[in-house]
């Protein structure tokens, strides 16, 4: 059974190395050993991590001369992004909602009396 492309990204995101990745990537194209210089991760793991990520559809990578640079890839981030929107939306919404419930409440509570001191009603019988 294939995994939709939606899943696919999102596992790709999941991790934090990876989402590094990307964001080194955003600044421009890198080759494998520029990604691996931040971790404390051998080549074989950075491999891996790019492996899930062109799987993924957010990294490709081209090739000059005998370099093999990586570039980001944006499509699958617009995805993700189309697909949050309309979760945005459902959540705005319960924002208001939920806000004008507060108002309602604070609307509807009854202003209670300050509390008597009963050691005055002594005084008065």
């Amino acid at each position: 059974m294939d995994e939709d492309r939606l899943s696919i990204t999102l596992a790709a995101l999941a991790d934090p190395t990876r989402r590094a990745i990307l964001a080194r990537l955003q600044r421009g194209e890198a080759t494998v050993l520029e990604l691996a210089e931040p971790f404390d991760l051998k080549l074989p793991t950075i491999s891996k991590h790019l492996k899930v990520l062109q799987r993924a559809g957010l990294v490709s990578q081209g090739r000059k001369a005998q370099w093999r640079p990586c570039r980001l890839e944006g499509a699958p981030l617009k995805a993700v992004a189309d697909w949050l929107e309309h979760y945005r939306q459902v959540w705005e919404r319960l924002d208001r909602l939920e806000e004008y419930l507060r108002e309602r409440q604070a609307e509807e509570r009854p202003v209670t009396p300050p509390p008597v001191d009963r050691k005055y009603e002594k005084d008065e019988r």
